[in-house]
């Protein structure tokens, strides 16, 4: 893929040659393009079933939406894929193919999958199935990025709690069971994690925080940079209350019961959603690379529908016109633009005019009201042509 490329599709009447031949029609688009701003290739559109004037007004529509839909999922997916590579765009840029091959060479060789979209079926049925597989792609690659993004989220935790400091991580191979009071119907031994800065308010006010203190039963089990862990015993009935009163000092009461075998089981659980997570990792760059493909592909079809219904409706019937697909960049796709309608102006009859000196100006309320009339008066700007521009990134 070509960073910063853009595409134009343009859609011509091949009465803009006088011999009225596609191929020179073609050779007219490319001269007016002009290969100092872009490169033009032939772009095969087969085709379809036209229906009533009405039908393609609304297919227009239709169409309008679901390029706007099908850009909005290969955006998503190409953002999912460099997500998969840590924000690494060279990385994901590498996995961006369309049918294996890289989206520029896709572009130039585009043809209509006749097998998958059988040309000769009705535009509104094509529609339809292009609308539920780009649906489908985007519901996948989410659920299986949500599924990746899930256990990612759980084994941090996880190491969290093996790494972290001793008011959040896990006490299994900290506490002994020694230091703890079991099976009392009296007591409980609360484990305190205290900032370093604090432990001696902490000697001096344990007791006092709140009945029933054992006194001098605070006990060091562990300290690191930040914090020291201490067990302190209280008796049942004030157990909350001393939690609370802990907290209230910014000291942090540690929820900790002695399992057997629960550092093993700890262990084994780091190693299962570290075994998960990368199994899912490889699942969801298989998902993206062949969500990525297929949902371009998807949005290229409905370019390319969407510049023959538009064609109809712009030039009519017998239907005879000629399709270019233009390679540039955002700068030079406006000299491109400036240099088509220079050329082509006269296409949109009332809509363009000239001034004085011979510069095309618009009308811009004739161009709405034709618009209107014909019932497709959409978001875009309005020209004398067919003309969509679109970048896959």
């Amino acid at each position: 893929m070509s960073k910063g490329a853009k595409y134009l599709l343009v859609s011509l009447p091949t009465s803009i040659s006088p011999s009225n031949h596609p191929d020179e029609a073609l050779t007219a688009l490319r001269s007016t393009v002009t290969s100092d701003y872009g490169t033009t290739y032939p772009f095969s559109i087969p085709t379809f079933k036209i229906g009533t004037l009405d039908a393609l007004v609304q297919q227009a529509d239709d169409l309008a939406k679901l390029d706007s839909a099908c850009e909005g999922v290969v955006g998503k997916v190409g953002d999912s894929l460099k997500v998969i590579f840590d924000g690494d765009e060279d990385k994901a840029l590498q996995q961006k193919t369309i049918n294996d091959k890289p989206v520029d060479q896709y572009l130039r060789t585009f043809q209509w999958n006749k097998v998958k979209y059988r040309a000769d079926k009705p535009i509104a049925d094509l529609i339809d199935s292009l609308q539920k597989e780009i649906s489908g792609i985007d519901n996948d690659v989410k659920a299986k990025f949500s599924q990746w993004n899930q256990v990612k989220t759980n084994l941090a935790a996880s190491q969290r709690r093996q790494t972290g400091n001793l008011s959040s991580r896990s006490l299994t191979t900290i506490v002994k069971p020694s230091t703890l009071i079991q099976d009392s119907e009296y007591l409980d031994t609360h484990l305190i994690a205290v900032p370093n800065p604090n432990v001696k308010d902490f000697f001096k006010t344990y007791e006092t925080l709140a009945p029933m203190v054992v006194p001098r039963s605070a006990t060091q089990i562990a300290t690191d940079d930040e914090f020291t862990l201490f067990a302190v015993a209280v008796f049942k009935k004030h157990s909350a209350e001393f939690a609370h009163k802990c907290r209230e000092k910014r000291w942090t009461p540690r929820d900790y019961k002695y399992k057997e075998g629960g550092k093993e089981e700890e262990a084994r659980e780091v190693d299962k959603l570290e075994k998960d997570a990368q199994k899912l990792w490889g699942e969801a760059l298989r998902l993206g690379r062949t969500g990525y493909s297929e949902s371009a592909m998807i949005w290229v079809h409905v370019l390319a529908l969407r510049v023959f219904v538009e064609t109809v409706l712009r030039y009519g019937l017998p239907l005879d016109f000629v399709c270019g697909l233009v390679q540039t960049n955002s700068k030079q796709a406006k000299k491109v633009k400036s240099n088509l309608d220079a050329q082509y102006s006269y296409l949109g009859g009332n809509a363009f005019g000239r001034d004085s000196k011979g510069r095309i100006k618009k009308d811009d309320q004739a161009t709405s009201n034709d618009m209107q009339q014909a019932g497709h008066m959409g978001d875009e700007e309005y020209s004398a042509y067919v003309y969509y521009e679109f970048e896959i990134v």
